[in-house]
């Protein structure tokens, strides 16, 4: 990732795209996507955008689907799931 951030240009701009909810390195691993919005988040012209279901604008299953990992996910750590989105 530093090796990709470190060449931007003048006049360029550079988007990168990934879901830190679909990581499946080991625990002990790093995720660069993670680590890179860790070290970057606070540098003036870099900007992060996350998404949620509400975003989803495939097929309404791929909505229930993610709202059914977003429930295992609380219930895991000990929540009650996600709110009702209606």
């Amino acid at each position: 990732m530093k090796m990709f951030l470190t060449r931007i240009g003048f006049n360029s701009k550079a988007v990168i795209t990934g879901d830190i909810t679909q990581i499946d390195l080991p625990p002990e691993r790093t995720s660069g996507l993670i680590e890179t919005k860790n070290i970057l988040q606070d540098i003036e012209g870099i900007k992060f955008v996350f998404f949620s279901k509400q975003d989803v604008v495939r097929h309404r299953l791929v909505q229930e689907i993610i709202r059914a990992y977003e429930d295992l996910d609380a219930r895991k750590r000990g929540g009650k799931g996600a709110p009702n989105a209606g």
